[in-house]
């Protein structure tokens, strides 16, 4: 199709004031539902548009818009998508900050250098487009402000990014040759009002849709299905702006609009999320209806749902792909969801915008709650002490008020949709309260949420980010104090457990304290996805790999899942903490299975058992529990040991409880929760010293041991040469390790640094050659201080196999914990691993709830996670033997055990995954102690019993050199 219009001549004003006008827009019609109908048309406007970028809004005039102008030479870009993820960095670059605003605060103006993007699309009606009624162009999404002219005709400008504006279209509409041109500027008075933690990133990012509107259909409605927890019964009532008739055929109902009738359903919860097809009927057209009955209230001092209270276990979502920003398909949508479920997850916050629509219709079907929050943040006016902060200020209130409508209006039909929040992180004033009184008064089916609202004045709960564990706990027993409203309130963490990078720790002790107290309701994760942007040579990038003027750097890593979608061990963790069935030893020979869920029972569900010896599954069969309801339990007889079990084996069972058949989100045999309940323990390591040390020249042989004679350095086991054996205390910091930059009294991984722990010198002190053995003592220190760890290394052979024993005394004033504890070396052609104790995947102090006790294989590479910025990762816990590079290890006690092709030290120096290169060497940690995660990044640190304290430790490994064609 040639990009040389023509017919109109339509002249087209040059004036940019609206982009630094603090109103909402002009043009655009009242916000409405969105659906889509059986009979009226559409057309997707969405594909490749002629792209054209300017420096400053007014540098290239407008007659793009008019009929006749040759964008033959323009570029081209994909809509739905954002300018700066396309044309090689030649549309300029994404920009990420957590809260600063990236130009100077001057509201409502914004800098002159404010990237321009003119965006034309020429189009034809199909042939059977109808040509009477009106015909609505409807945006779903523009970052961050947009003009819009049709057909050489300015039809209006708007602010909001993530949510939805229509203009009526159809008188300006041809047949053939329609010219679609859309100004877009990244920066704009809304800007102000979108501070949200992400990246931004400018462009036309979601659907653009030619509607078609039928004579007498309706463009609003309002879906109103409650439901009575005791009679059973659900009330429906579909308010239309045009008359109409409401069927639902499996209700056998057929009222008018506007008319209510009360029948026996199933009600609609995240658990059973029972939908009920529907039809609204009008004189224009069919509008499919997906019908959800429930009742949501705050009753008691709790949030009840069909007249139970339910326990949010959720997470916080931005909309996020690795190569398209924010601009998602269905499947893309559908996966986030399927992964959700598949992984106990039974709740979403949009933060901090309401999402695709598509998502909501997702939510609806499989089952997940939400809490639906406005496009509003201005967190970088805490920098000015929140001083014009436009919350607070009356002009802005119009803007306000039009995101809060265009939220509720769009999404209002949602079952899913469960509480609204007023927006994030945008201080307190005037103007949330007026948007509070809008919501409550248009919807009081909903509660209100803004996490802001301490005093809980304009809102139905008391929300709190990143509250500590011990704060929460108060908060349950209704300690923490405040105003009398908000002590009749429940209470939720919108925000908490910080996922980013290794962690996040501690969120078994939230959800304890969750369980324990009424008032607390459970909280959202922060957050669901890593927003990594693929690069070429860096993996994925983050803040400031893009050469922002400021950045926050990998903060905007921070999810539970990778930037591919890949579930992280944190996902893994949190999926086990709030697994929807507990499963619990009596000791007695007997389980106790709890169904932990609100509402549904256990009926969905099967249970199996297995029994292990040694981590190896001897035995297993399926587990008869009773159907019990919500909340119920019951104690169910394991059968006999078997008889054949090896005599000396470490024993135990394990019980799952899979789905009994298909689901929607997962197939039968999908493992939902499992427990494991010890038996017998494992035989205690006994090795007799038979071997003594002998020198010869320079070395000293110990059973199937060399050392060096001058240093006591281990040279070899049998024929595995082992290199660079010593104690080790550090690790790679993780981000949480780290912690935020405003947490300055505890972040420890700045702490270690300064003491030196990432650079300790080994001194040699004595190598003792003995009859029993070889014993080598050192000390080990940072330079610049007089703390150390005295070490001792005795060593001792049975002929054929190795024995190590630490002892470490430590000496000086620590003033901080250590980050591991435990001895380091080195193997040559190590790949293959096998090991008995916690896996699959990585585990740590505070964050090895998922950890299962068995037998496990893998390669070294596989060991390693894929964390964005590179930090320690894959630690092995409870670790009974490990077997690689020819060599089998056993401890006593258990140990954490973790293997990689690198050192700790050049994983600390990497930026991102491909500054690491693997080296001939795999470095192994045995690891007497590991310091907890916690999700200080942002969060609260480990607990204190997470802590690695240094104080005097043993710890012992046996080795043996074992087959090496298997390394």
């Amino acid at each position: 199709m040639s990009f040389r219009t023509t017919s109109s001549t339509t002249a087209v004003g040059t004036a940019v004031d609206y982009v630094e006008d603090v109103s909402p827009g002009s043009g655009a019609l009242p916000p409405r539902a969105w659906y889509a109908s059986s009979d009226a048309k559409s057309l997707s406007l969405n594909g490749r548009w002629r792209f054209r970028l300017s420096a400053t809004a007014d540098a290239e005039d407008d007659s793009f818009a008019e009929d006749g102008y040759d964008a033959g030479d323009w570029a081209a870009v994909t809509v739905p998508g954002h300018w700066v993820l396309q044309g090689d960095g030649a549309f300029g670059s994404p920009i990420y900050t957590n809260h600063l605003y990236p130009f100077p605060v001057d509201p409502p103006r914004v800098p002159t250098e404010n990237p321009t993007g003119d965006h034309l699309r020429l189009f034809d009606l199909p042939p059977d487009w109808p040509a009477d009624g009106g015909t609505v162009l409807r945006f779903d999404g523009v970052e961050s402000c947009a003009r819009v002219w049709l057909n050489g005709t300015d039809i209006g400008e708007f602010k909001g990014s993530r949510l939805a504006h229509e203009f009526a279209v159809g008188h300006l509409l041809k047949t053939v040759g329609n010219v679609l041109a859309v100004r877009v500027h990244q920066w704009s008075a809304g800007s102000y009002l979108e501070d949200q933690d992400q990246w931004w990133l400018p462009g036309i990012f979601r659907d653009v849709t030619l509607l078609h509107r039928p004579p007498g259909s309706a463009l609003d409605f309002f879906t109103h299905a409650s439901y009575d927890h005791v009679t059973g019964e659900g009330t429906l009532r579909v308010d239309s702006d045009v008359d109409g008739r409401v069927i639902v055929p499996a209700l056998d109902i057929d009222v008018r609009t506007g008319e209510a009738v009360t029948v026996p359903v199933r009600p609609w919860t995240a658990e059973t999320p029972q939908l009920y097809d529907g039809v609204l009927a009008t004189a224009g057209e069919s509008i499919p209806l997906r019908i959800g009955f429930r009742t949501v209230e705050l009753a008691d001092g709790l949030i009840k749902v069909n007249g139970k209270p339910i326990l949010f276990k959720g997470v916080n979502r931005h909309e996020w792909h690795p190569e398209r920003g924010r601009a998602l398909d269905l499947e893309t949508m559908r996966e986030d969801v399927l992964l959700m479920k598949r992984h106990n997850v039974n709740a979403v916050r949009t933060s901090h915008y309401p999402p695709h629509p598509a998502f909501l219709d997702l939510c609806d079907e499989y089952g997940l709650w939400v809490i639906d929050e406005c496009d509003l943040e201005t967190h970088g006016f805490v920098e000015q002490a929140w001083r014009d902060n436009p919350v607070d200020d009356d002009r802005w209130t119009p803007a306000l008020l039009d995101r809060a409508a265009r939220m509720v209006e769009r999404d209002k039909n949602h079952p899913s949709v469960v509480i609204w929040s007023l927006g994030n992180e945008a201080g307190t004033g005037r103007g949330l309260t007026a948007m509070a009184e809008w919501i409550h008064a248009r919807d009081t089916s909903r509660l209100v949420h803004y996490e802001g609202d301490w005093n809980c004045r304009d809102t139905d709960m008391y929300s709190r980010m990143y509250a500590f564990h011990e704060e929460v706990d108060r908060i349950g027993r209704q300690l923490d104090g405040g105003t009398l409203k908000r002590r009749e309130l429940p209470f939720i963490l919108c925000e908490y457990a910080h996922a980013m990078g290794n962690g996040p720790g501690g969120l078994a002790d939230y959800q304890r304290i969750f369980e324990a107290h009424e008032r607390l309701q459970g909280g959202f994760v922060w957050e669901w996805i890593d927003h990594g942007i693929r690069h070429p040579e860096l993996g994925y990038a983050y803040g400031g790999d893009f050469g922002e003027e400021l950045h926050d750097g990998n903060f905007v890593c921070d999810g539970l899942v990778m930037p591919d979608r890949t579930p992280s061990p944190g996902l893994v963790e949190f999926k086990k903490v709030i697994e929807p069935v507990a499963v619990e030893g009596c000791g007695d020979g007997t389980v106790r299975i709890t169904n932990k869920q609100d509402f549904a029972g256990l009926s969905a569900l099967a249970f199996t058992w297995s029994f292990q010896a040694d981590g190896e599954t001897v035995a297993s069969g399926t587990l008869p529990v009773p159907a019990l309801a919500a909340g119920e339990s019951a104690d169910v007889k394991l059968p006999e040991p078997p008889a054949d079990a090896p005599a000396g084996a470490e024993t135990g069972w394990t019980v799952r409880a899979v789905l009994a058949g298909d689901t929607s989100w997962a197939p039968a045999g999908h493992v939902v929760a499992w427990g494991q309940v010890p038996v017998s323990a494992r035989a205690l390591l006994s090795l007799a010293a038979t071997a003594g040390a002998v020198a010869d020249g320079g070395l000293i042989t110990l059973g199937p041991a060399a050392f060096d004679a001058r240093t006591g350095a281990l040279r070899a086991i049998g024929p595995v040469e082992v290199t660079g054996l010593r104690l080790d205390v550090w690790r790679a910091t993780t981000d949480n390790d780290d912690g935020a930059e405003w947490q300055t009294d505890a972040r420890y991984g700045e702490r270690w640094r300064k003491l030196g722990l990432h650079r300790m010198r080994h001194r040699l002190d004595a190598v003792e050659a003995a009859d029993d053995g070889l014993t080598v003592r050192t000390r080990v220190a940072p330079a610049a201080g007089d703390v150390g760890l005295s070490t001792v290394y005795r060593w001792m052979s049975d002929g054929s196999r190795l024995r190590l024993a630490v002892s470490v005394t430590p000496e000086g004033d620590w003033t901080v914990p250590l980050p591991r504890l435990g001895i380091r070396f080195g193997l040559s052609g190590a790949d293959r691993v096998t090991w008995f104790g916690g896996g699959p995947g990585e585990a740590y102090p505070d964050s090895r709830t998922a950890s299962t006790v068995g037998r496990w294989q893998s390669t070294v590479d596989r060991m390693q996670t894929p964390y964005v910025r590179p930090q320690e990762n894959g630690a092995r816990a409870d670790v009974r033997w490990a077997e690689l590079g020819g060599l089998r290890v056993e401890g006593d006690p258990e140990f954490w055990f973790s293997a990689r092709r690198w050192t700790n030290e050049q994983l600390d120096a990497a930026a991102h995954r491909t500054d690491l290169v693997p080296g001939g060497t795999v470095w192994v940690n045995l690891d007497h102690g590991q310091h907890g995660i916690g999700s200080q990044s942002c969060g609260p640190g480990p607990l204190p019993q997470y802590f690695l304290n240094v104080a005097p430790a043993e710890f012992s490994f046996v080795f043996t050199a074992t087959d090496r064609e298997n390394v």
